[in-house]
């Protein structure tokens, strides 16, 4: 079995991390060193205010003049990902780096393993890093499933669980 612990909004996650004060806020993230900054990512009340990926600081705040525009913090993505790497090896040594913010674990022993996804989500959470967790035959699926993950998802049967997904939802893999 393999499981995918994924981290919503990775680098907003990683630019907003030490300030709780946001969180309630409208927040949208940036990458500066782009010839024309474009937001990358944003929070759920961002986009419920209007604003959406691609736009620029300017477009953002005309849709609304809360919204607070942040930058890419790569010292907490680099910190973080080693965070979320040091508690997917407490699960077994068989882990995979597998993208900013995800990482993929084989397990050779399959018993509680949503137990234990669970208990590692938890600790996730205690560093103030929000954490989502699929598991499933295939890494492919156990990507899948943690993307629609709240907060940990078991996939048994792939083609069950594959058939009823539109389009979009199977892209995130």
């Amino acid at each position: 079995m393999f499981a995918t612990i994924y981290l919503p909004n990775f680098y907003l996650q990683a630019a907003m991390r030490h300030q709780p004060q946001l969180r309630a806020k409208a927040v949208a993230l940036i990458e500066e060193q782009e010839k024309k900054p474009l937001i990358i990512q944003l929070n759920h009340a961002a986009e419920s205010a209007g604003v959406r990926k691609s736009m620029t600081p300017s477009q953002a705040l005309a849709r609304c003049l809360q919204v607070v525009i942040r930058v890419r913090a790569r010292a907490q993505e680099k910190l973080i990902d080693e965070i979320l790497l040091q508690h997917a090896f407490t699960l077994t040594p068989f882990v995979e780096a597998t993208a900013p913010g995800v990482c993929t674990i084989q397990f050779t022993d399959n018993r509680n393993l949503t137990a234990k996804l669970a208990r590692v989500i938890e600790k996730l959470a205690k560093c103030e890093i929000d954490a989502q967790a699929g598991i499933a035959p295939l890494p492919d699926t156990s990507l899948l499933a943690a993307h629609l993950a709240r907060p940990v998802c078991e996939v048994s049967d792939a083609k069950e669980f594959l058939a009823p997904l539109s389009i979009e939802t199977l892209a995130l893999a």
